[in-house]
């Protein structure tokens, strides 16, 4: 299956609805373990590509990866926006002169974009971080899982994030605390990547 960028205005719009959907919710998991403003900066980004979604639509992808990421950067702001702008970003540099994204494609530069963040933020799984959803996405999408079988994965990795103890960021200040909690950014990503899957598992 190879797909254009014309998709992208569906994905974005997927997952900013289901953000919407779950804000209450992702929200009171971070005033617990962060600064309560995870959701707001996500969808202030999310605004941001909404606005922009049809000019990206128009782009070769490469172009198109690269202004999601850049667009992420400057307007969410905090931690959250340097590491999403950094997967995209460096997704987009993976890309290169390829204009063709099929599975194989999206696997290797989805990787090489967790790689990244996993250097931006000096985690690793085990951490009680959006990694823990977004390393285990990447290996399996390298073993050729299907978009149907993401979904799953990434709900274990937001699910085991839930009796860690937060070593990095804000959460990390509550030390043994934090256990009992499922984080914030490992749940909003989930919750997007779920909704990617399903609408790119009908494609």
């Amino acid at each position: 299956m190879s797909l254009t960028s014309k998709i992208t205005p569906s994905l974005i719009k997927a997952t900013t609805e289901t953000i919407e959907q779950n804000a209450e919710e992702v929200t009171a998991l971070d005033q617990v373990l962060g600064d309560g403003d995870h959701v707001t900066n996500l969808q202030r980004g999310l605004d941001a590509l909404n606005q922009q979604a049809l000019e990206i639509s128009q782009l070769e992808w490469t172009p198109a990866i690269k202004k999601i990421g850049m667009t992420l950067l400057s307007t969410m702001g905090g931690a959250s926006g340097s590491l999403f702008g950094t997967l995209f970003i460096s997704m987009s540099k993976a890309m290169g002169d390829k204009t063709e994204l099929n599975s194989q494609v999206f696997a290797d530069i989805f990787y090489q974009g967790v790689e990244a963040v996993k250097k931006r933020g000096k985690a690793e799984a085990g951490e009680k971080t959006m990694l823990d959803v977004l390393i285990p996405v990447a290996e399996k999408l390298k073993q050729g899982a299907t978009a149907e079988d993401i979904c799953q994965i990434a709900i274990e990795g937001m699910e085991s994030t839930r009796n860690m103890k937060a070593t990095k960021g804000r959460a990390s200040y509550l030390e043994a605390k934090s256990i009992g909690h499922i984080d914030a950014g490992a749940r909003t990503c989930q919750l997007m990547i779920c909704a990617i899957a399903g609408i790119l598992s009908k494609a």
